[in-house]
């Protein structure tokens, strides 16, 4: 799995390593000729990073570290601002943009805490699907069965990849119907979807300004928790897990648990049984709500249009340099017109208020992230396949996004097993207990 960021904190804190030698390591990992960094990193923040890493082991050395984290390897997706960086968000269109001016408030709050910038991720393009493939940039293979080339989740798949091949320790990216979640689920990891509201969007080129979200990938709830903080801009503090017993876990009986693979099935129930055994109370209960979007969805949801309006001039300049599937995907907001957008607006908000007062009984929904197991890239080739497999890898994790809750996704299954992930949801702003959760349960599933 690799070390957790308290695992590090502590040896840069015992003086048994340095920022520069994470760093340095790191960027071994990234040169690394038989390895994935060439299509895991945009861009290779090389000189910046080491510059970084020498200011803070000595101001670690005064003791003057700006936080207990300071000094460890991050990567950031292409979707943020870096001052001095193009944000190509994935994609050729965005090649003659000029260079930002600032860096996004989340890439600033994660250089405040000491974290070093180790360059930009891929994604997929304009992150408008939750694959993990980039025509333009090539794709980077899942940790799972690599020599076979399974895809890693998307849209934030270099942000998954640096961590499972170690050219970051964490990993910021995006969720707009579960970007930091599939990617996760795929390569063994831990992703977290904030309450959108949570994370300052400024600076993040957007998807949809409705579904957007900004939150970490890292290898234990913990790590995403301690980055969730320095992302919301809050005072760090001690995760405590909540004990599973007494828990109050519902189960959705609504699509989220159809055409589930064999090793997803599985492992869902294993993980189910566990909780019980260890006191949690699971229930399976019908969510009529969470029936109801897909109906809701039928004519694009909230990402066509959305991204229709900040991509209309752009597509009519550059229309040729698309990924065909993502600009697909983008015109489907001609399919709706402003009342239809409108009704979108008020079914969203009558689908909340009734999950809300739902989960009123509950601390937690669970079910699996992704249905699937990660699938070859080359099942993928025609239009039809990747349609139809992206949608069902976005069905699951998307729900949250449409009810504004919080989400987060981490493993259910072993090494060399296939990769399946655990969705632990809850209402917004129930941001710290559903962490607080996760770490629990995350202790009976290891």
């Amino acid at each position: 799995m690799g070390p957790t960021l308290e695992n590090i904190a502590d040896a840069l804190a015992s003086g048994s390593t340095t920022s520069v030698k994470l760093v340095e390591d790191c960027l071994t990992r990234i040169d690394d000729a038989t390895g994935e960094g060439a299509t895991t990193f945009l861009v290779v923040a090389r000189e910046s990073a080491l510059e970084a890493a020498r200011g803070i082991d000595a101001l670690r050395k005064a003791g003057a570290a700006p936080s207990r984290f300071a000094g460890i390897p991050v990567s950031i997706k292409d979707l943020f601002d870096i001052e001095g960086d193009v944000t190509r968000a994935g994609s050729r269109v965005l090649d003659e943009v000029a260079p930002a001016l600032h860096d996004a408030i989340a890439v600033t709050r994660l250089k405040h805490a000491g974290f070093v910038v180790m360059g930009r991720t891929n994604m997929t393009e304009f992150a408008f699907s939750g694959v993990g493939i980039n025509p333009h940039y090539g794709t980077p293979r899942n940790i799972w069965q690599r020599e076979r080339g399974r895809v890693p989740g998307g849209s934030s798949s270099g942000a998954a990849i640096a961590l499972t091949d170690g050219m970051a320790h964490v990993s910021l990216g995006t969720d707009t119907g579960g970007s930091c979640r599939i990617p996760a689920a795929f390569n063994g990891l831990v992703g977290y979807k904030p309450t959108a509201r949570r994370v300052p969007l400024a600076g993040a080129f957007s998807l949809s300004t409705t579904l957007d979200s900004i939150g970490p990938i890292g290898r234990t709830v913990a790590c995403c928790a301690a980055v969730d903080a320095v992302l919301a801009g809050l005072e760090p503090a001690t995760l405590v897990p909540r004990s599973p017993r007494g828990l109050r876990i519902a189960v959705p009986l609504a699509y989220v648990l159809e055409d589930l693979d064999i090793d997803v099935a599985r492992n869902f129930k294993a993980a189910l049984a566990r909780l019980s055994e260890a006191g949690a109370i699971v229930e399976e209960v019908p969510f009529p709500e969470i029936e109801a979007i897909p109906k809701a969805n039928a004519r694009g949801g909230f990402a066509a249009p959305e991204s229709l309006s900040t991509h209309r001039k752009l597509i009519a300049a550059h229309a040729d340099l698309y990924d065909s599937r993502v600009l697909a995907r983008i015109e489907r907001g001609h399919e709706q017109s402003a009342a239809d957008y409108v009704d979108l607006i008020r079914t969203r908000a009558a689908i909340i208020a009734e999950f809300e007062a739902h989960m009123g009984a509950y601390d937690v929904l669970a079910y699996p992230t992704v249905p699937i197991v990660p699938p070859l890239i080359s099942a993928f080739e025609s239009d039809a396949d990747f349609s139809r497999l992206n949608m069902l890898i976005l069905r699951n994790p998307a729900v949250i996004n449409m009810l504004d809750g919080c989400s987060i996704s981490m493993p259910m299954s072993r090494v060399p097993d296939a990769p399946t992930g655990l969705m632990l949801s809850a209402p917004s702003g129930h941001d710290r207990d559903l962490l607080a959760i996760a770490a629990g349960v995350e202790m009976c599933l290891v």
